[in-house]
Parts: C-alpha cells; structure tokens; sequence
C-alpha cells in the first residue's frame, strides 16, 4: 500500500468556543503545504529549537510538530513539566516559539509585577528603557524612519535592561517569537516589543490548517494580524467574516456533512471571524463573528476587543464581557490570583482563599481602578459600567474555558445566568451557593455574597 497526499493524516477537534467541538480531518497535503508556506516565510534553520508548550491537540503543536519541525529540520523540546517551563526554556534557548496569547499574558503580568515591586531606581531605569523602546516600535509601526540617536538609546537600552529581562524569561535567544489562538491585546504586543523582543500576531483555525496570516518583518502593527503566507488567498465577505482558500484548508468534518458544506462554499473557508482590511492590506480581526454585539440603542461593540485590555492589567486573569441588548456594558472578572495575593501581602490585607481574597474591599478597588484605566480609551458606548468579581477561576475542566484558553461563552452566560443579570436589575449582592473544583480534582460546594460593582 502507498499512501496519498490527499489521504486522511489527522484528526483534530475544533476548540468549541461557540458551540460542540467538531473533528476536522487534515490530509497530508494540507500538513505540507502548510508548513512549506511557513518555511518560506518564517527565520527557520536546520537545528533550530522549537519548545512545545500548548495542548498537542491544538493545530498549531500539530502544525509545527509534524509540519514546520519536520520539513525544516528543526527540534523539538517539551518542557518538564508545566511549573518548570521558564527555567527549561532558558536551558533550551529556544530560537522560534509559537503560543497561546494566554502565555504572552501571563509573562507581562508577572514581568509588571517584579518591576513594581523594584526598588526606585531599578524601576525607574526599567520604565525610561521601555519608554525609548516603545518610541521605536511606534515609528516602525508606522514605517517612519528610526533616528540615530533613538537607535543609540535604544542599543544601550538594550544591553542595560531587555537583554537581561529577555535572559531572565527564557526569551533571549528568540529570533521570533508568536502568538494565536485567541485575540491579545495590542498592549501586550507593544510590551514585549519595546523590550526587544520580535513577537508577532497570527491568526489561524483548525479547519485552515494551522496559522495563515502573520505580521511581516518590518510591518508589525500590533493591532493587526498580518498578512496572509505565500499563496493563500483571504478576503472578506460582504457581512465582514474572513474567507480563506487554500490547499491548505481542512477536507471536511468527520461524518458531518452538512456542517462541512455550511463552512466551505466554492472553495472558500467560512471562518466564522468578523474583520477588514487596513490601509496597509493588513488584517484586523474584530471578534468572533456570532460574538459581535449590540446594546439596546443598536451600537455595535465586539466582546473580544474590551477583554484583551482589560486582561494586559497584571491583575486580571481573565474577564468575560455581556451587554447584548442592554443599556449598558458589563463585566465578569476573574483576578489573578498570585498578582492580587501579592499586593494584598505588601498591602497586610488578611485572606484565606481565593473566594475569600476576591472580595475584599481593597481589591474591588484595585481592580475598579484597572478597569478605569481601560475604559479612558475606548468609545463611550463600549466603557465597562459594571462589574463583579467571580468567586471562583473559570475553568476547562468545568467546561467554561476551552483547553486553549477561551472563554465558552454561552455556557458561561447560562451558569452565571443570576449573577450576571443582578448588574442590569440595580441589585448591590447576590448571595451564591456553588461548586468549586480544587486541584487535587476533588470537588467542594461554596457559599459566598458577591457583590455588584459600579465602575463610576
């Protein structure tokens, strides 16, 4: 028997975000084709190492690890284990990686946190050295000219500050560094490139076989997700979702045909993504096509585009917004519970649990002032009016996360159905009776008064 290139080669499950995960079938030749395109675009060398850090059931792992490693000649490292990753990494020094913006989130949460907890002058230098850092990745942005004396300061800047920070986390000897699978936050993009690290945004799905726009060297705009790779064809619909045709898209969904044809039509991907094109012929991506919003007064807002920025505060771990056909916008917060212990620790405020430290007066203020500061940059229809603090972390095991990272929200809006609708009807607590699922895998009931938050 010899096998084909059209032959059946993988077997994955869509993430499930706006409904049941389907199983996408990849033949061979979506595999190769991909990662052809990718060896065409990407810095890649024979030998080079590549960590793996996501869930191999995700198409990026699968994509590189049996695609883009294979047909370069790279490496392939696993870390340890989860808690071991930063130093395995900084053993291994990676040169590419390609990962969740959950990592990418998390990293400028804890890199915030020490920083703050510097001293004066240590926190100073850090905060000048970023400021000449983020000069230059504007300009760049905006294909302006980088003057000398930016590029003098931003050398020295380099040796003094980014070089060791990028050392300390693993990242020094990235040549480029990627992120996909959910939207990030312009921020986060800025952040890390202002430090001296090449990170890029893609975008891509599992029926499009992997990643298929990234941001071109010396185009990197953080709010865009690039360009497509090399003979791959995007456009977007009249009703703005993205379109893709390639021989790179999926050959259909297992013994689902009719879903198969609702998503492909004339050859044509339907990603499900609402976006457009920039004045650059960049792509932006606004949100989940079925997540698009409205309020009552008809004004369009997109979930995914408030929770990006709120989710760059080194506070907050995740953050879910709701606002379909109501006067005004809210938010569910989840915080972030090392971040947070830290500063109630430095601050002697007393806890004993994460439901317990949730609720605590001083941190409903830490975070009403986080959410402040986001919503000074955006429009007046899409500002956060509301909030409350979750009493317990979403989770995938509690099927309210996918195992990427992203927020299910359907489901979420229904087992939180009386909480969330407490911030529309003027109530100021809601008394809750739930269940925890602790790490050890074991289950609790917990009783607690969450408390309905005004931003203003």
């Amino acid at each position: 028997w010899e096998g084909e290139p059209g032959d059946l080669a993988l077997m994955l499950m869509t993430s499930g975000t706006t409904g049941l995960p389907k199983i996408a079938m990849l033949s061979y030749q979506n595999i190769i084709d991909m990662a052809r395109k990718w060896l065409e675009t990407a810095p890649i060398g024979i030998g080079d190492n590549w960590i793996s850090i996501t869930p191999p059931a995700w198409i990026v792992d699968q994509m590189w690890g049996m695609g883009v490693a294979l047909c370069g000649g790279m490496v392939m490292n696993f870390p340890e284990m989860p808690e071991t990753i930063a130093e395995d990494m900084r053993e291994i020094g990676p040169t590419i990686m390609i990962t969740s913006s959950r990592f990418w989130e998390d990293l400028a949460s804890k890199i915030r946190v020490k920083i703050n907890d510097a001293g004066f002058i240590k926190r100073g230098l850090f905060y000048l050295c970023q400021k000449i850092g983020e000069g230059v990745v504007d300009r760049e942005s905006r294909k302006k000219p980088i003057p000398g004396w930016l590029k003098f300061l931003n050398w020295v800047a380099s040796w003094l500050i980014y070089r060791p920070l990028l050392d300390r986390v693993g990242c020094l000897q990235l040549r480029v560094a990627i992120t996909g699978g959910h939207p990030i936050s312009p921020d986060v993009i800025r952040f890390f490139r202002a430090n001296g690290l090449n990170l890029k945004q893609a975008y891509g799905l599992t029926e499009a076989g992997g990643v298929f726009q990234v941001q071109p060297d010396g185009e990197v705009k953080p709010e865009t997700v690039g360009k497509p790779l090399p003979r791959i064809e995007v456009r977007v619909a009249e009703d703005q979702e993205v379109l893709v045709k390639s021989p790179s898209v999926f050959m259909g969904y297992y013994e689902d045909p009719e879903e198969t044809a609702a998503t492909l039509s004339d050859g044509w991907l339907h990603t499900g993504d609402a976006g457009y094109f920039d004045e650059d012929g960049h792509l932006v991506i606004i949100g989940r096509k079925k997540d698009i919003m409205r309020t009552k007064e008809g004004e369009a807002f997109s979930p995914d585009f408030i929770e990006t920025r709120l989710k760059f505060s080194p506070y907050i771990k995740e953050a879910v917004i709701f606002g379909e056909g109501m006067p005004y916008i809210t938010a569910m917060i989840n915080i972030d519970m090392g971040t947070v212990g830290d500063w109630a620790e430095a601050r002697r405020v007393p806890y004993t649990t994460y439901t317990d430290l949730s609720q605590q007066p001083a941190v409903e203020e830490l975070i009403k002032g986080e959410i402040r500061e986001v919503n000074k940059r955006l429009p007046e229809h899409m500002k956060v009016r509301k909030f409350l603090l979750l009493y317990k972390l979403l989770d995938a095991d509690d099927q309210e996360l996918t195992r990427t990272g992203k927020v299910r929200r359907g489901f979420v809006y229904e087992q939180y159905r009386r909480l969330i609708e407490a911030m529309y009807t003027g109530e100021e607590k809601v008394d809750v009776k739930g269940q925890v699922r602790y790490r050890d895998g074991t289950v609790g009931t917990i009783e607690t008064t969450v408390k309905i938050l005004d931003v203003d």
